[in-house]
């Protein structure tokens, strides 16, 4: 079968069509990211007015740094956490709904909702939740003897704010498995039920594969949504504490930028995570979609 292919008479036609998006391209990402690239290689003062060019000394101070040696820990943790957790429920739930016929839809839409929440606003609900005085779970959690107080323990603190940020990134994830789940033939599972295969060996052997283009693509996005969407969810639950324990990268940026007033050093951040996130898509890529069965 032959390909049509689309053919503009004015050459500049295409160029005009794709200037909004370059627009925006240029504007919001390149230029921004050019400028923390340039501004890491420089040293000023808290008014900028003095600025000296130093080279890699703010790339060197940062590994120097243990407080930046346990950011780097710690968004390790908190990524590896979040996405697991919004991956694997999101999972459940699709598979859940793929079972259910009439109230498939209400199911559908309750889920959803979570994704219309601001990430600030999703933070603040869990806080609320979360709180020792006035919140409902930690009353639930101490009628089984235990104590929670994410102000005062690094573990609960680390715990608030993988859940809440999970939570956040679960409505998109189940979308797309649900559209997953409804792009696998029923004859292809049918046919494994009447051969005598289980639930269980059904979904590692037919469901599991078939659902590995999905789930490749949501691995990046949510590694993605770890490293830069969750400032927000950080910044109203723990605002990095207690003792550091949730100052993910994103974070120790803004607070060494915005109110330690640490331009160069902030700048150098930026570009190490944009390089690491960079890096860990490029595996992705080249080692974990071998794994994927289109």
């Amino acid at each position: 079968m032959q390909t049509k292919r689309t053919i503009f008479g004015n050459r500049a036609l295409p160029w005009l069509l794709l200037a909004p998006q370059l627009a925006v391209t240029l504007v919001f990402f390149i230029w921004p990211a050019a400028q923390a690239v340039r501004q890491s290689f420089l040293r000023e003062d808290a008014f900028g007015l003095k600025t000296s060019f130093v080279g890699l000394a703010n790339y060197r101070r940062l590994f120097e740094q243990p407080d930046y040696i346990n950011s780097l820990q710690v968004t390790l943790i908190f990524s590896v956490s979040t996405a697991a957790l919004a991956l694997v429920t999101s999972l459940l739930l699709a598979l859940a709904l793929d079972r259910m016929l009439r109230s498939a839809r209400v199911y559908t839409t309750l889920l959803v909702w979570p994704y219309a929440v601001a990430p600030a606003i999703a933070g603040v609900l869990w806080w609320f939740m979360f709180n020792p005085t006035i919140g409902i779970l930690p009353y639930v959690l101490q009628a089984f003897g235990y104590d929670w107080n994410h102000a005062l323990s690094k573990q609960d603190a680390m715990t608030l704010v993988v859940i809440a940020s999970a939570w956040k990134q679960i409505s998109y994830n189940f979308l797309f498995f649900v559209a997953g789940l409804q792009a696998i033939p029923a004859s292809m599972r049918e046919a494994a039920a009447i051969d005598g295969a289980g639930p269980v060996k059904r979904f590692f052997t037919i469901t599991l594969p078939l659902l590995s283009p999905t789930t490749f693509f949501l691995l990046v996005v949510n590694v993605v949504y770890t490293m830069f969407d969750t400032f927000a969810v950080v910044d109203a639950t723990t605002d990095g504490g207690p003792a550091q324990a949730t100052m993910i990268l994103v974070y120790k940026v803004y607070r060494d930028g915005f109110i330690g007033l640490d331009f160069g050093s902030s700048s150098a951040q930026s570009v190490v995570l944009m390089g690491i996130v960079i890096a860990l898509t490029i595996v992705q890529f080249r080692f974990v979609e071998r794994r994927v069965t289109y």
